[in-house]
């Protein structure tokens, strides 16, 4: 699967887990059909929350973002079901 780059259009989603460390991005769709999707809506992650990248494992899982205030580590399995678009 092709990097994404920091450039890339506002409106091409990509997966969670493409994002790199250090990036904005905006959660646009969330498959109600996954299996974690209710704990995700849950945890904050609804569709426009703006959230950042700020460590990713050596291995990249688990991931950690920071949105609404608080740090969240979350595993690459877990997000799959979250789309989002790169703002910065």
């Amino acid at each position: 699967m092709a990097e994404p780059s920091l450039n890339s259009s506002l409106s091409e989603p990509v997966t969670f887990v493409d994002l790199r460390q250090g990036v904005k991005a905006r959660v646009v769709h969330v498959d109600k059909e996954a299996a974690f999707c209710d704990r995700l809506l849950e945890l904050g992650l609804l569709p426009g929350t703006e959230f950042t990248v700020t460590k990713v494992a050596p291995f990249g899982d688990p991931i950690e973002i920071d949105l609404r205030g608080y740090k969240l580590c979350l595993r690459r399995a877990e997000c799959c079901c979250l789309r989002v678009e790169i703002l910065s």
